[in-house]
């Protein structure tokens, strides 16, 4: 027969009662010695830490990546070698609504990968779309600002969203994407993820090349209407993480197939597009898709909080034979996203099961709150006692020198020859979708953009669409003009 489990505090006492708070008789006060009391009050009131600024609203789930191909001619880097095998968690989310917001808002989808590898943990945080809406850090916040909530009465408001894209034309990209079929999955299984960015990448001989990654959807691409999409908020604002697990559970394991783009480091410097900035794609006939591997997901989380909030990404953790590229944004990223996480779940963050390099880690890091494995002395480098010693061949730091001889500026990209805002959404409209996609297009638009936005702003976005293709921008003026 096996033994009852008893109730204990948070140190493995046991408790009295889970019923009765200690009083002084039965109608008496509540006694502050009733520690159990104390300490299951006071940790509920601590049960929430901070949702993320963006991307608060996700879900996630574990698996591994198989490389299949030979890209070791690309990349020295051992996740990425023929055969290996790496486990890995997922987080996917949407961008602007909060913890709790519908999941079927129209929204760019978060793609965060985090591949726990021999050398180290390795990740690669993207969206479901290959470009993004700006292309400078010092935006984001102001970006971040216009798509969620009003300071005056906490409405989220079209009229400030489309008042900060019609002002920054470089949206214009990321927007065909958004107000097109993406912008709304029909789940996460069903869409593509991109690690959006240009990473740098060397191979064993010391040869450089840039590259962007593309996860396929093994599942095909789905979408869902407007209607769909606001008739599933109201019935199931939790559809996606529902769908997810479901899935997973009934041994339905989602998977995708992970390719890259390679471009020779030399190409940069007069390819006709900034190969660095993320409002632009690389067209696939100049750089075709290369196969790499299988990215599966095959197990739920045994528990959200702890498997998938605390789930930290961020674009530094780059592994020997990757690095980063001169494209701002991630450049931006790099301090970001570890500072937001120090802030939110605290310095020792790294230290967290779903953190946790499962490859060797011999950190001087030490102490702080929540610190439960701290080195042994000597606590300092250099040291002659036999402490860790940084070793550069191995470490082996794949760092871009691209550009640095010139002066230190504050400047937009350098324009190549085919480099302006509205050429390749243009390109996207009218040959990339069909007429049955430009028609939802033209609809979305039109939806979005008659929900309360001012005069000002909507001769803007006509501008706006007409700049990007103007029988688009004619049929959006007259649809909203009527």
């Amino acid at each position: 027969m096996t033994e009852a489990r008893y109730t204990t505090n948070n140190v493995g006492i046991p408790v009295a009662s889970d019923n009765d708070s200690l009083t002084l008789g039965p109608n008496g006060p509540i006694l502050l010695q009733d520690h159990y009391l104390i300490e299951k009050n006071a940790h509920f009131n601590r049960e929430r830490v901070p949702e993320r600024v963006v991307h608060a609203k996700g879900g996630g789930a574990f698996g591994f990546l198989e490389v299949t191909e030979d890209v070791s001619q690309f990349t020295k880097a051992a996740v990425f070698q023929p055969g290996t095998r790496t486990e890995t968690v997922i987080r996917f989310s949407s961008v602007a609504g909060e913890n709790g917001s519908p999941d079927t808002w129209r929204d760019p989808r978060g793609f965060a990968v985090k591949l726990y590898t021999s050398q180290g943990n390795y990740d690669i945080v993207g969206n479901n779309t290959p470009v993004f809406f700006i292309r400078d850090p010092i935006k984001f916040p102001d970006f971040i600002r216009s798509q969620k909530r009003r300071a005056d009465n906490h409405l989220r408001d079209h009229n400030i969203q489309w008042d900060f894209w019609t002002l920054r034309p470089e949206s214009a990209h990321q927007v065909t994407w958004l107000m097109g079929d993406r912008g709304i999955p029909s789940n996460w299984r069903e869409m593509n993820g991109y690690g959006s960015h240009t990473y740098l990448w060397e191979n064993a001989g010391g040869e450089r090349f840039w590259v962007k990654y593309h996860f396929k959807t093994d599942q095909g691409i789905d979408f869902l209407t407007q209607a769909d999409a606001d008739r599933i908020a109201g019935e199931d604002a939790d559809f996606y993480i529902r769908d997810l697990w479901t899935a997973i559970d009934k041994g339905n394991h989602p998977s995708w197939t992970l390719y890259v783009q390679v471009m020779p480091y030399t190409d940069a410097a007069d390819y006709r597009f900034n190969p660095f900035d993320l409002t632009k794609v690389w067209p696939h006939g100049d750089y075709p898709l290369i196969k790499v591997g299988r990215y599966v997901l095959d197990r739920n989380p045994a528990n959200y909080h702890t498997d998938i909030e605390q789930a930290a990404f961020e674009p530094t953790n780059l592994v020997p034979g990757i690095g980063p590229s001169p494209d701002k944004m991630l450049l931006g990223r790099l301090f970001a996203y570890p500072d937001a996480h120090r802030y939110r779940i605290g310095a020792n963050y790294a230290q967290l099961p779903v953190n946790a390099a499962k490859s060797p880690v011999n950190s001087y890091s030490k102490d702080g709150a929540m610190r439960y494995q701290n080195p042994g002395d000597p606590v300092y480098a250099p040291n002659s006692y036999g402490g860790p010693h940084a070793n550069p061949e191995l470490a082996a730091e794949t760092a871009s020198t691209y550009g640095l001889q010139d002066e230190v500026v504050r400047s937009a990209y350098q324009l190549h020859s085919d480099d302006d805002d509205f050429g390749q959404p243009g390109t996207l409209v009218r040959e990339v979708l069909d007429d049955a996609q430009r028609d939802r297009l033209v609809n979305n638009i039109v939806g979005h953009a008659s929900n309360n936005v001012s005069q000002p702003v909507l001769e803007r976005v006509f501008e706006y669409w007409r700049n990007v293709d103007k029988t688009l921008g004619d049929r959006v003026a007259s649809a909203l003009k009527k």
